[in-house]
């Protein structure tokens, strides 16, 4: 094993910050959203990050690294086992509310920042264990009809009106919160409407993937209020919304104000690196899977997560993820901001 590559075993800071709120709880139950919205965020003021890319030999070697893959498995488990220690804690008759509210937060820190993000990147593979991986880490947030719609809905339409999970210039991230979460779940239900019609199937036979889901989840629902209580499926699907509000706001800084250029008033030109918003700072590039080097993953969705590229021409972002998501939800803060930033980039992305 490569010694550049034990750098990404930095990517367990995560589970390991979520595995102290959890499991102490009291005033630690706070420490995981103190640590990954407040102490992150200030040490990447004082980073910078790396636009080396690696060398062709260097990267074919990276993308079939079996390290990079079990590191990404390992947070399936992971996830699974924060779910049931979170049910366990909450239910223990010594912890108060205001512990199970900071527990709340913590589980829900890890339905977003591992959860969500491991099946987004397990959700682009192609084997079928893998898809199954992606489908059960977005079921702890409520959220399955992620892996339909951004595979075959957002990929397509990124950068354009036509797809929910693109903020527009001028939109704040409240709104956005309301049309993406509405909005991604209605276009789920038609791109399976879709593949069923070619089939000659009807939109109510179980082959609808999204009719699935929703029993799925319904049942997941089910099963926490009858072995535990009702109030613990409540705290659950709490921690489920913070996860999948925290990828709303993901998507929300990725393609900010970016849009495609239409070609004959017809189609849509291709999408170019110039179409997301990059960030090369370490602490969020490891933390998130090399998330942050987004606009290499929409030119190439299928490339690994460990060889996406840093391109030139892409906007960057002044400051890693989690500090940029922090600011969005302050909008004028976000908008004197990145309207800079867009001023600055504007004769590539207009």
């Amino acid at each position: 094993m490569k010694t550049a590559y034990l750098n990404y075993l930095f990517v367990y800071i995560a589970p390991f910050v979520v595995l102290v709120s959890l499991y102490f709880a009291g005033y630690w139950s706070f420490f995981a959203p103190f640590f990954i919205f407040g102490f992150m965020p200030f040490l990447e003021l004082f980073t910078t990050g790396s636009t080396k890319n690696m060398g062709k030999e260097t990267e074919e070697e990276a993308k079939n690294a079996i390290f990079f893959d079990i590191l990404l498995y390992s947070i399936l488990p992971i996830q699974v086992g924060f779910f049931f220690l979170f049910l366990q804690k909450i239910n223990e008759p010594s912890v108060h509310l205001w512990e199970k509210i900071g527990l709340m937060i913590s589980f829900g820190m890890a339905c977003g920042v591992l959860g969500i993000n491991a099946a987004h990147e397990l959700g682009h593979r192609s084997t079928w264990y893998e898809q199954l991986m992606s489908k059960i880490l977005l079921l702890t947030s409520l959220y399955m009809h992620f892996f339909i719609e951004h595979n075959r809905g957002h990929h397509k339409h990124v950068a354009t009106e036509e797809d929910p999970a693109s903020s527009r210039y001028g939109e704040n991230l409240y709104a956005f919160f309301l049309r993406s979460v509405r909005d991604s779940w209605l276009s789920a239900w038609d791109l399976e409407g879709k593949r069923l019609e070619k089939k000659g199937l009807s939109l109510w036979r179980f082959e609808n993937e999204m009719l699935r889901f929703q029993v799925i989840q319904f049942l997941l629902l089910a099963a926490i209020w009858a072995i535990w209580n009702w109030q613990s499926m409540l705290f659950f699907t709490g921690s489920a919304i913070i996860g999948f509000l925290l990828l709303e706001t993901v998507n929300y800084i990725e393609h900010y104000g970016l849009q495609r250029k239409k070609v004959e008033d017809k189609y849509y030109e291709r999408t170019l690196p110039v179409h997301s918003w990059n960030s090369n700072h370490p602490i969020g590039r490891i933390l998130l899977f090399e998330l942050t080097r987004h606009s290499d993953h929409h030119y190439m969705a299928s490339r690994k997560y460990q060889v996406l590229r840093h391109f030139d021409d892409s906007p960057q972002m002044p400051t890693g993820y989690p500090g940029m998501m922090i600011l969005a939800f302050f909008p004028p803060l976000w908008f004197k901001v990145m309207h800079k930033q867009i001023d600055k980039y504007r004769n590539i992305i207009t």
